[in-house]
């Protein structure tokens, strides 16, 4: 397995446009509503007011349709999952787990936490990346 990045499938053009949206959507939702686009928050909460509707549900909903649109007006690029299933939950799990311990996500103190200059989500952030890089780099060794 390599670790280097595939630069005949390297796609920059779209990186930096998906990379525009979600920082459009962070600051539309910030400026628009004073809430912090963090996916962990916005699900948490969506599932804890459930049955009522509420902004994060209608979110949650948008998501969902504008990835329906997008596979059938684009379509997703193939790709193949080659790691057997026990390291997918297992990974899944951890994620899960980083979320609570680290109270928010990628997108929470990554994306907004970072850009209000919160020290508490560049350390979170930090950490995750630290994390996540020590656990590429071991998985790649087994």
């Amino acid at each position: 397995m390599s670790t280097w990045i595939d630069w005949a499938n390297f796609t920059p053009v779209s990186a930096v446009m998906g990379g525009a949206m979600i920082g459009l959507a962070a600051a539309i939702l910030i400026i628009g509503i004073g809430r912090i686009l963090g996916m962990s928050g916005i699900i948490k909460s969506t599932i804890a007011e459930l049955p009522s509707i509420s902004w994060q549900l209608a979110f949650v909903i948008g998501m969902a349709l504008t990835t329906w649109v997008y596979s059938f007006t684009i379509g997703f690029p193939e790709f193949v999952i080659d790691q057997p299933m026990w390291r997918i939950v297992l990974a899944g799990l951890l994620v899960g787990f980083g979320t609570r311990l680290g109270s928010g996500c990628t997108s929470g103190h990554g994306v907004c936490g970072i850009s209000r200059l919160s020290t508490r989500s560049i350390a979170a952030t930090i950490t995750f990346m630290i994390g996540g890089i020590a656990t590429a780099s071991l998985f790649a060794l087994v």
